[in-house]
């Protein structure tokens, strides 16, 4: 009984501190957003050359996820982890003392170097701490929820810190939290050996799908400034390099990412599924910050505490609900109720008015948005990475977090383009600044809404389990999980 308590303690210490890393990388994520103007002033920046601040940590970030991923599989996840949490606490504080563009450029991708070798190998590791579906379940739910609280809390702590103190603390706040967390990981987690470099290190694949991801970050995230032909040309470019890196993957005795993985409906339409709600919630998230601004007139701070409500929602009900719904409806119901509930929140969005009430015209939103995160974002998690096999755990990490970035940048990049081109339109025939924000806004949530809307089609074409197959789960989840009594 004892060993199973010291058990039962091991992991849950190790789950803390793999949250905790989430959380550090999540925070940074947002925290830069609502900083970006006194970054600009002081530093001078031009718009165009603002815009490198995040896109230098996106395009590190999200080109590097699967080749960590795989690395964390061969050489260990533990070791992966750590040195991701080093490297991203360095750079940090690279950050937090720039005085010039340059450095910051490049300490923004140094993190988002450490950022991916953290992220990468998480929920393979969670996977491995946690085999026994009802405690995974409720294991992802935290994961999620701390994903979700981060979001959040990068918002809150971005305006806050800029406005009492000044920008540079925003990065400088992670040096405590990364060390805490470097010597709680080194302490707490489970040294693991890996399969060894000799057994899947293709070099030239890795330097192939590296540059692939890479250059679809760039794309995407980009795609305002390049202008249309040139936009074509590095989607072309990206896709060659994709086909190469399959073709090679296809034929070289140890692939980088073995192409089996794909044969799994559950992990392939798991991520393809994730692309679409990420979209969706990244341009809640991105326009409503704006929407607060630019058509309400609130401030850095304000706009924190705005964001509250859906973190804090999907907080309580991914801790005390998330997984005993999945436990009990399994993970494809559970999703589709949460994307129904997300496309229904972005639909009321899509109604704001140039003089809205938070009350009455967000909050509602907000509320739906956070419950449907809540359902929908462990389930598909759990989906993902049920379809991979134990020697593939980090690769399958790496890759859902890939989707997550490719959804983010994509969902951005468009709705964010729309809008603007919307509301230069309406200003043209004479419209009020702020009536063709607002405008503007509205046309990017209903886009949002069709996004979501693909989404609940993708899953239940993709993702819907054989009857067979749900009809023997069934009894076996309620055994295994009865339903609360009334």
């Amino acid at each position: 009984m004892s060993d199973a308590i010291i058990s039962a303690r091991s992991r849950r210490a190790s789950l803390a501190v793999l949250s905790s890393g989430l959380l550090m990388t999540i925070i940074d994520g947002n925290i830069v957003t609502v900083a970006m103007p006194a970054i600009q002033s002081d530093l001078g920046f031009s718009a165009p050359g603002l815009a490198w601040v995040v896109n230098a940590y996106l395009i590190a970030f999200g080109g590097l996820l699967l080749l960590a991923g795989r690395l964390g599989d061969l050489i260990g996840r533990k070791r992966m982890f750590v040195s991701g949490l080093a490297v991203f606490t360095a750079a940090s504080v690279l950050c937090g003392v720039a005085t010039d563009q340059g450095l910051l450029i490049a300490a923004r991708a140094v993190q988002g170097v450490g950022g991916a070798m953290t992220s990468a190998v998480v929920l393979g590791m969670l996977v491995a701490l946690f085999p026994e579906p009802r405690e995974q379940a409720k294991a992802i739910a935290v994961f999620s929820a701390v994903g979700a609280a981060g979001g959040a809390l990068g918002t809150f702590l971005g305006g806050a810190l800029t406005e009492t103190l000044s920008w540079h603390w925003i990065f400088l706040i992670n040096l405590p939290i990364g060390a805490v967390a470097l010597v709680a990981a080194v302490r707490v987690l489970a040294n693991d050996p890996g399969t060894g470099l000799a057994g899947g290190a293709d070099y030239p694949g890795a330097a192939l799908i590296t540059g692939a991801l890479m250059l679809t970050v760039y794309t995407i995230v980009g795609s305002a400034g390049h202008g249309t032909p040139a936009t074509l040309a590095l989607a072309a470019l990206s896709l060659a390099l994709y086909t190469a890196f399959a073709a090679r993957q296809a034929r070289t005795a140890r692939p980088l990412l073995r192409l089996r993985v794909f044969r799994s409906r559950t992990l392939t339409g798991a991520n393809a599924v994730q692309i679409l709600m990420i979209a969706g919630m990244f341009g809640f998230q991105y326009i409503g910050a704006l929407y607060f601004q630019r058509v309400l007139g609130y401030g850095e701070l304000k706009t924190g505490f705005a964001f509250l409500p859906a973190p804090v929602a999907i907080g309580v009900l991914m801790l005390g609900l998330s997984a005993r719904v999945i436990g009990r409806f399994g993970p494809y119901r559970a999703l589709l109720a949460g994307l129904v509930l997300i496309t229904g929140g972005l639909a009321l969005l899509g109604r704001l008015p140039a003089d809205g009430s938070y009350v009455v015209d967000v909050l509602p939103s907000m509320l739906l948005l956070g419950a449907g995160f809540a359902a929908a974002m462990p389930a598909v998690t759990g989906l993902a990475m049920s379809g991979a096999r134990e020697q593939d755990a980090g690769l399958a990490s790496g890759l859902f977090n890939t989707t997550q970035v490719v959804g983010g940048s994509l969902g951005l990049a468009v709705l964010t383009t729309l809008a603007a081109s919307r509301t230069e339109s309406l200003l043209a025939d004479g419209d009020r600044t702020v009536a063709a924000t607002a405008d503007g806004y509205r046309l990017a949530f209903w886009v949002a809404t069709g996004i979501a809307a693909a989404g609940i089609a993708l899953a239940a074409a993709l993702l819907r389990p054989e009857r067979g197959a749900a009809e023997q789960a069934q009894p076996e989840q309620q055994h295994r999980e009865p339903a609360p009594a009334t």
